[in-house]
């Protein structure tokens, strides 16, 4: 990552393929039975936006530690991500295509979440 390059949390690849599962969360979710509308589906849309907004909110922060703070806590919410497809795929209201494609976004969001934490250390140091 260059710092000339990087100009706004929108330029980050955690944010941008976040940004992908978001809209991978959204679209999944409209196929679970309406009786979910405030159950699985509230949960999983609620911890997809908070990935997004807490990688924003990190970028904004001046020190490590702050930084760290907001990433830390999407990194949080992509395992709650992680957890609530494995509950929608085994109550069968995602297919496995379905999950897998959303599983595999997960794993790269969170690989990117644990570099973008690593980056903002070293240059701290």
């Amino acid at each position: 990552m260059e710092n000339a390059k990087i100009k706004s949390f929108t330029d980050l690849n955690a944010w941008k393929e976040g940004h992908k599962l978001v809209i991978e969360i959204y679209q999944i979710t409209k196929n679970f039975p309406k009786e979910e509308l405030f159950g699985l589906t509230n949960q999983l849309k609620r911890a997809a936006v908070s990935t997004t907004s807490n990688i924003a909110e990190g970028f904004s922060r001046q020190s490590f530690k702050e930084k760290a703070q907001f990433y830390s806590i999407a990194r949080g919410s992509v395992t709650e991500i992680q957890n609530q497809l494995l509950i929608a795929k085994d109550i069968k209201y995602l297919t496995a295509d379905k999950f897998n494609k959303a599983a595999e976004q997960t794993v790269v969001v969170h690989k990117l979440i644990n570099g973008l934490i690593k980056y903002s250390k070293n240059q701290n140091t």
